[in-house]
């Protein structure tokens, strides 16, 4: 649960932090019940892809880092279910959530949550990089005659999110006892959320199961990879279930159940398998993984690329308990226009060049 509410140290802010000064927290999340006792520098360090060791041992030196609300050093052993936060010299303005009008499609809408069907390319929430522009100011631009609606009041808004390149459902909640509530659904994994995605290559089997524990990549900490049990401490278990929806050829359109919700699951766990999302470029989708070496069969896939240019990856549907009624939601999307052409022009070519 906690990697997806970690943003990045700047190599200078612990250099400028002093115990004298007022603290303001920037990082928080919470350890996994299945986590080995490891160094909390180390578990960090994994964590946090662009943060060196050496800076968070500063920080914890410095008495930045917190353990269940007191300061440890770099040398304590995190356990499962420690809340572990991070405090810098300075609020963390750099992140500011402004009203921006950015058209959003809003499928469900209350006093307690909003729920929008997220278009491609959209970045969710601020961060090094991309500091407005966000869903989060389309939210809080469509708030905005709210005013007891704080969009940079983590008590509340995001309750769980998607990539940039990955279109879909995503859940907001408006008030603090909303995002308790719906949060804790997430974290005991009693929510239903379904995918579907193309992926490179022929799927043998019509539905199965992958179980294989995911954690940073030690030769590219942007990316993450599968671990067998046990090997990496730092590893977290993840399952996700599969079924083949559609067989075109050279791809397979396959919808997959979430039954843990860790970073890039989806992406990692089915290229493990040997089936690489459709123009993954972060996990090597962009390039002709099957087919043939025809002029025209290369030509047909870099048009394939252009009409949908990132990951064929849409969270469509989600299924939740809603926090004041108690009564079960449930909500399906379309794909998107990108990967309806996608789809579309792998139907053709099946039927003229596969006999599909």
């Amino acid at each position: 649960m906690g990697e997806e509410y970690i943003e990045e140290i700047e190599e200078d802010d612990i250099e400028e932090m002093s115990v004298e000064q007022e603290l303001y927290e920037h990082f928080r999340f919470v350890v996994d019940k299945g986590q080995a006792l490891v160094r909390i520098d180390k578990y960090l360090v994994n964590c946090m892809a662009s943060t060196s060791r050496n800076r968070i041992q500063e920080a914890a030196d410095a008495g930045n880092i917190c353990v269940n609300a007191k300061p440890v050093k770099s040398n304590y052993r995190v356990k499962p279910f420690d809340i572990i936060t991070i405090f810098l010299a300075y609020p963390p303005s750099q992140f500011e959530i402004i009203p921006q009008d950015i058209p959003i499609n809003i499928v469900y809408e209350d006093d307690d949550i909003i729920l929008v069907n997220k278009q491609p390319g959209l970045v969710v929430h601020p961060g090094f990089g991309n500091f407005d522009g966000t869903l989060l100011n389309a939210i809080a631009f469509h708030m905005k005659d709210h005013p007891e609606f704080d969009p940079n009041d983590s008590r509340i808004g995001l309750v769980h999110r998607i990539d940039k390149d990955t279109s879909g459902l995503l859940l907001i909640a408006k008030t603090e006892e909303a995002k308790t509530h719906l949060g804790k659904q997430f974290f005991e994994k009693t929510t239903q959320r379904r995918y579907h995605a193309l992926v490179w290559g022929n799927v043998k089997e019509n539905e199965g199961t992958i179980v294989g524990d995911l954690a940073r990549d030690p030769r590219d900490r942007m990316l993450f990879t599968v671990f067998p049990e046990g090997e990496n401490p730092f590893a977290k278990h993840a399952v996700t279930h599969y079924k083949v929806l559609e067989r075109l050829g050279y791809v397979t359109l396959v919808e997959c159940r979430l039954e843990t919700g860790r970073t890039h699951q989806i992406r990692v766990h089915m290229k493990h398998i040997g089936h690489t999302l459709f123009n993954d470029e972060r996990y090597g989708g962009n390039v002709i993984l099957k087919g043939t070496t025809s002029a025209y069969y290369k030509l047909f896939v870099k048009n394939c690329f252009y009409a949908c240019p990132r990951q064929a990856l849409h969270a469509k549907t989600l299924g939740f308990v809603h926090p004041r009624t108690g009564e079960y939601m449930y909500f399906d999307s379309e794909l998107p226009d990108d990967m309806q052409e996608l789809i579309r022009m792998w139907r053709d070519y099946g039927k003229e060049y596969l006999d599909l």
